[in-house]
């Protein structure tokens, strides 16, 4: 959930507004505890500079897993070609 209340944020920086418990909440795109968007937000405010490196830590994280997903699944691939092969050849 944390996850989510730093994507909002981040948004909310990007278009160069500031952020504050009311307009996190309203632009979150699920309900999330008001606890846990507190918690974020304070994050935030105690170190903006750190709070944007981790942000941009966790959004290229992503990338290298959705790589190793791609992997994954063309071997996948190749394995049910070959046996789709070997069930045509019987």
């Amino acid at each position: 959930m944390q996850d989510i209340v730093i994507a909002t944020i981040s948004k909310l920086l990007a278009t160069n507004k500031q952020p504050n418990v009311a307009l996190v909440k309203a632009n979150l795109p699920q309900p999330v505890p008001m606890p846990i968007i507190i918690d974020v937000l304070a994050r935030y405010k105690q170190n903006p500079s750190e709070f944007e490196r981790q942000t941009l830590k966790q959004v290229q994280q992503p990338e290298q897993t959705s790589s190793a997903s791609q992997t994954q699944l063309d071997r996948i691939e190749a394995k049910l070609d070959k046996l789709l092969s070997l069930l045509e050849n019987k």
